[in-house]
């Protein structure tokens, strides 16, 4: 193992031991054990992380099926952060590609970048982008790899098509309204009265006040609509494609404790085979590929995080309300240490 000199064997960290919808009661402040990596795994020094609605999530175990994979009765990982910027502090036996001092952006392998060190796989992990802080390469990884994925892989977005995106100013809209500017397509931006300036400055073509109409009436068809953590019905959905059009469903938020939205996701790929557009879900799988393809477009100026501000670790509890009352535009970034 290849290490910096590390001065103490504990870290500070936030601390989940149980689920639960309120940050304030489920995340505390604690010194804990600092890990260390094993082969194949790559130790970060965590100079940032960021908050989306997966931190929620992870944080409440909901909807219920997350607990078939961060833990049943408790969560299985220290904290609900995911995205990571830093430094890379010391290698496994078995890692190449990543040295001592390396600056570095990626997913943790699991859970726990709400700390002064976590663990990251190198498949999952890539060198930072140069024109970026760390703050602002936080913010990138989960949210900019699942625009990346619904505009490439999923909607198959080409240039010159016109592409509708609900949820244009969250963390994965605001990238995926850049990401299919970048593809050459004419982005519509849907979003609240207050967050339509930002979305504009995000290069969106037209922008819709969802407030004010219906968005999705179908006097305005889309060659590809990005339903990005919504809860509109199926059928309605549908109206705002073309014939043959393409939805893709980016999560879901309905407010269900079993599945919050997956029924929808589910019917829209039960339906798909029988009718001329083609609707469907997918889960977002983090790979170094794409972290690299984020970096080339950040670094060509195509794409820009929009952060909407940063906090100190003790602030994530607040952070997170934040984000659930819908009071962030873009992402909020974690600032370690």
């Amino acid at each position: 193992m290849t290490t910096h000199q590390l001065p103490t064997t504990t870290m500070t960290a936030l601390v989940q031991e149980s689920y639960g919808a309120d940050p304030d009661q489920v995340l505390r402040l604690a010194e804990v054990t600092r890990p260390a990596p094993g082969d194949g795994e790559v130790l970060v020094r965590v100079r940032a992380a960021s908050v989306d609605r997966g931190t929620w999530h992870l944080m409440a175990g909901l909807a219920y099926p997350i607990r078939l994979v961060f833990g049943l009765r408790r969560p299985r990982f220290a904290n609900p952060g995911r995205s990571l910027a830093g430094t890379v502090e010391a290698v496994g036996a078995g890692v190449a590609g990543f040295a001592p001092g390396d600056e570095v952006y990626g997913v943790a392998a699991g859970n726990g970048t709400f700390a002064e060190y976590a663990i990251a796989r190198p498949d999952r992990l890539s060198a930072k982008p140069a024109n970026l802080s760390f703050a602002e390469a936080a913010t990138v990884p989960v949210s900019g790899s699942t625009a990346l994925q619904a505009v490439r892989d999923h909607g198959r977005v080409r240039a010159g098509e016109s592409v509708l995106v609900l949820g244009a100013s969250g963390g994965v809209g605001s990238f995926a309204v850049q990401i299919a500017r970048a593809f050459g397509a004419e982005v519509t931006g849907v979003a609240s009265t207050a967050k339509l300036d930002a979305v504009r400055a995000l290069g969106a073509d037209a922008v819709l006040d969802y407030t004010r109409e219906d968005v999705v009436d179908g006097r305005h068809r889309y060659d590809v609509v990005l339903d990005i953590a919504g809860n509109r019905p199926l059928r309605q959905l549908r109206r705002a494609l073309t014939p043959d059009g393409r939805l893709v469903i980016v999560g879901g938020e309905t407010g269900g404790r079993w599945l919050d939205g997956l029924d929808r996701q589910l019917r829209a790929v039960l339906l798909s085979p029988f009718v001329g557009q083609r609707l469907g879900f997918f889960v977002n799988k983090e790979n170094a590929a794409d972290l690299v393809a984020l970096r080339e477009l950040i670094e060509a100026g195509t794409v820009t995080p929009a952060v909407d501000g940063t906090v100190a670790l003790d602030q994530v509890p607040a952070a997170i309300r934040r984000l659930v009352d819908g009071e962030v535009t873009g992402k909020l970034a974690v600032t370690i240490g």
